[in-house]
């Protein structure tokens, strides 16, 4: 068995063999990336499949796309889907096994189809617009009003943007007062759902933070002084822009984290994300979308005007409202001026008429009152005698009884029967354990008086 043995390259060599010899055709292959990097124009990609149970992977395996075929392949795959490959994508690989002697063994990509991917996508995205509805945030944002006055506005894009920009140029060239704030964010790759998520909460403290400041803001030519914010927060609504950007950067926008902030943010969002294809979510979930920065731009100047043409609307009105008012009103003055002199005549007329008749009850009355009473008087004349000659015969009467009951009373009738009164210091004595002994007391009888000690 010793004589037999093999270099490491000649065993490297019969395994190349053996797998050339195996496994000579090509072979579709369903794989999630794990990692994909491009170096010198070739593609190194980790592939990876994961339990549908509990995403536990359960299968890797290294693959490459040599440059000869990546420079074809790539940019197919990026304008049909939109997009680059990424790290968590789904893919279907065509390839075929390859052993090196030195470098081991890899899979050799010669194609990807993108509809497979597109496939995925779709499903990822109906899933995450499932979870959003089933939360009930999807319509959310669509359920707020856009402020009347929105001057105010938050910007999240990237602070070298070329769209941003065009946005804000457009905002400072019109007829009205904007203020925007730049909230820089990555707006293209890995980044962008952490990154935009980070500048909505960066807006979001802002608006707790700031104090209600009462406003009456209209839409006024731009040299203007600025004003407070109509809704009392320090900024009306929130616009996402990006510009200048591929299109197959645009995967970081279809995300459910992204999905959800947008959803629950308590401002509106304007989204102008700048590409033609199908809205991604973040457009879904959103106040407002449009296709470019400047099309966002456009449509804040649009409101602005509407709201001003509106109130120019209602100035008109109101002022053709006033001024047929002010006519009815003259008419009717004038109506009045020459009716005023008929109407004075016969309101005169018939006041006169009242008072003679007001005049003529009155004397009437003061007659038939001055009658009443001297009849009343002439009576009273009459009863007056003999009503104090009845009062004095009473009283006369009732004086007599109460003399004969006085008389009834006097005490000198009870000595007179052979009665006495005992007296102590001018005090009838009714209770002989009230004296004690020393005590000078009085005796009253019929004819005197008899004085004792108490012993």
């Amino acid at each position: 068995m010793k004589d037999q043995r093999l270099t490491l390259l000649e065993l490297n060599g019969l395994v190349r063999e053996l797998i050339e010899t195996a496994m000579p055709s090509e072979y579709w292959v369903e794989a999630e990336l794990s990692e994909c990097r491009e170096s010198r124009g070739h593609c190194y990609m980790e592939l990876i499949q994961r339990d549908d149970r509990n995403a536990t992977p359960v299968a890797k395996a290294s693959a490459k796309c040599w440059a000869s075929k990546w420079s074809l392949v790539r940019p197919y795959f990026e304008r049909t889907t939109g997009q680059r490959l990424r790290a968590g994508m789904k893919v279907l690989l065509k390839v075929y096994p390859q052993f090196h002697e030195a470098y081991g063994f890899s899979w050799i990509v010669t194609d990807i189809d993108p509809n497979y991917t597109l496939g995925d996508q779709a499903r990822r995205s109906q899933e995450i617009i499932r979870q959003l509805k089933e939360e009930g945030v999807f319509d959310l944002q669509r359920e707020l009003q856009l402020p009347r006055f929105c001057l105010h506005i938050a910007v999240i894009s990237s602070e070298t943007a070329a769209g941003y920009g065009d946005f804000a140029g457009q905002l400072a060239d019109s007829p009205f007062a904007f203020r925007s704030q730049l909230f820089p964010a990555v707006m293209q790759g890995e980044g962008v759902e952490q990154s935009v998520i980070a500048a909505l909460n960066r807006i979001y403290e802002a608006t707790v933070a700031s104090a209600a400041v009462p406003s009456a803001a209209v839409p006024v030519p731009s040299a203007a002084v600025p004003v407070a914010s109509p809704t009392g927060l320090p900024f009306d609504c929130v616009v996402i822009i990006r510009g200048g950007g591929a299109t197959s950067d645009m995967s970081g926008f279809d995300t459910l984290a992204l999905a959800e902030n947008v959803a629950n943010f308590p401002i509106p969002i304007i989204t102008g994300i700048g590409h033609d294809r199908d809205e991604c979510i973040l457009d879904m979930v959103s106040h407002r979308r449009v296709k470019t920065p400047t099309a966002a731009a456009a449509f804040l100047i649009d409101h602005a005007q509407a709201v001003l043409d509106s109130l120019n609307d209602v100035q008109n009105r109101m002022a053709r409202h006033a001024q047929q008012r002010l006519t009815n009103l003259q008419l009717q003055l004038s109506t009045l001026q020459e009716a005023l002199p008929r109407l004075f005549a016969v309101v005169k007329t018939r006041q006169e008429a009242r008072l003679d008749q007001l005049f003529s009850r009155m004397l009437t009355l003061s007659q038939q009152t001055i009658t009443d009473n001297r009849n009343r008087i002439d009576t009273l004349e009459q009863r007056i005698p003999l009503i104090v000659d009845r009062r004095l015969t009473a009283e006369r009467h009732r004086l007599e009884i109460m003399t004969e009951r006085l008389k009834a009373l006097d005490p000198t009738l009870l000595l007179r029967r052979g009665y006495s009164i005992t007296l102590k210091d001018g005090h009838a004595v009714r209770d002989p354990k009230t004296l004690h002994p020393g005590d000078e007391i009085e005796t009253r009888l019929e004819k005197g008086t008899i004085k004792s000690i108490i012993t």
